[in-house]
């Protein structure tokens, strides 16, 4: 069954998420006010059982689909020339019952729940949210999950591949991300094998002649049936735009932050501060939803640094 057939239900959670209450009061306010009804446009109330019964039947692909088949609908194509895309990473804390059921470290690894401990948060049970976005509009463009205690210099080569999965990167694109995400390699990589300018935030040990002397061309442009002599021109002009934004990466770390309002929105107003899920199947899903409200709300206006912090408050 198609998950369009299955949006009065998405609605519903969604309500649910917005407000930050319980599906099975956003089910009861729905019963109860007919202009709530109306204005969601939902003839049939489902019961909780129902709501959580029809979620479970879809594979979290399929919410991430159509959330982002939504997305592009609503917000503005991308325009000719290159992209500037911020990647981040947040931590989702799991909000478990431990006292209602009896949970093992066992039963959470079948979940692929895991447990990290975070220099700011010490040990906790969740999982890591990696979120894409255009700089300009604030458009999510990709997210990953993951368990939480993955590093993220592993995940940046992941994001990447699922952006240009989706045909979204092109070549020439500037990606912007925090030092979390830093090792020779992912710069490398971003040239190498996605030919996008890797503005990841060095390190103070960062070695400039070490890094530069790594960039080579690949062997693939070297192949008759290719334009050699344009594809090395093109390469030049990506790795002299990465040293002239590597050499003022201070200056520009103000594009990369506002990633962070973002992520406040999700979680303070959202509803994902705390998830009562703990299956990777389950997260996934709720993200999916998250990233749809986050993605609505930039795309009506609410897309400025203040605006976002005051919205998330």
């Amino acid at each position: 069954m198609p998950l369009h057939r299955s949006v009065p239900t998405i609605k519903i959670v969604l309500l649910s998420m917005f407000f930050s209450c319980e599906i099975s009061y956003a089910i009861k306010e729905l019963k109860e006010r007919e202009i709530l009804r109306n204005f969601l446009k939902i003839s049939l109330v489902p019961t909780e059982k129902e709501v959580y019964g029809i979620l479970s039947k879809y594979e979290p692909q399929e919410f991430t689909a159509f959330v982002f088949e939504i997305l592009n609908d609503l917000c503005p194509k991308r325009k000719n020339g290159s992209r500037d895309i911020i990647i981040d990473s947040t931590d989702i804390n799991l909000n478990l019952n431990w006292h209602a059921k009896k949970i093992t470290k066992e039963s959470l690894k079948k979940k692929n729940t895991s447990g990290a401990i975070q220099p700011h948060r010490g040990f906790f049970i969740g999982m890591k949210l990696t979120l894409a976005l255009d700089s300009q509009t604030l458009k999510p463009l990709a997210f990953l999950i993951n368990e939480a205690n993955v590093a993220e210099p592993k995940i940046y080569p992941e994001i990447l591949k699922e952006l240009k999965r989706k045909r979204i990167i092109k070549a020439g694109d500037v990606i912007y991300a925090d030092r979390g995400y830093y090792s020779y390699e992912n710069y490398v990589i971003s040239v190498r094998n996605f030919k996008v300018v890797p503005l990841i935030f060095p390190r103070k040990n960062c070695n400039f002649k070490k890094l530069f002397n790594m960039f080579r061309y690949p062997l693939k442009i070297f192949d008759l049936r290719r334009n050699t002599e344009k594809e090395i021109k093109f390469y030049k002009e990506i790795i002299a735009k990465f040293k002239e934004l590597i050499s003022k990466w201070k200056e520009l770390r103000s594009v990369r932050s506002i990633i962070e309002d973002v992520f406040k929105i999700a979680k303070k107003a959202y509803s994902m501060e705390n998830l009562h899920r703990y299956t990777r199947s389950s997260v996934q899903k709720y993200c999916s939803l998250a990233v749809l409200l986050v993605g609505v709300t930039v795309n009506y206006g609410i897309n400025e640094r203040k605006e976002l912090q005051a919205f998330s408050e």
